[in-house]
């Protein structure tokens, strides 16, 4: 049987888990554009692909999905500024 310390598991798992820390999901504050284009590759970036735009309540909400996950999500936002207002999951 083989032995495993602690810090090699614990070196094992942050090398598993880096490339799902460099698509953290969309986040309030975060700034994506104010142009179906531009705001379309910034989510992309964030690691969420967009499937449709429309507008709601003032603001811009971007229809997702992650890209980790599968889950849908709805992200808003203010159309003035590019910034994300708002992050939710569908249910």
């Amino acid at each position: 049987m083989t032995r495993v310390t602690v810090p090699a598991l614990a070196l094992a798992l942050a090398i598993c888990a880096a490339p799902f820390a460099a698509q953290a999901a969309p986040a309030v504050g975060d700034e994506v554009g104010t142009t179906p284009e531009t705001a379309t590759a910034a989510l992309k970036a964030k690691g969420c692909t967009v499937k449709e735009f429309e507008a709601e309540d003032g603001k811009i909400e971007a229809k997702c999905s992650d890209d980790a996950s599968g889950k849908a999500l709805e992200v808003y936002i203010d159309p003035a500024s590019g910034k994300v207002v708002e992050v939710k999951g569908e249910e």
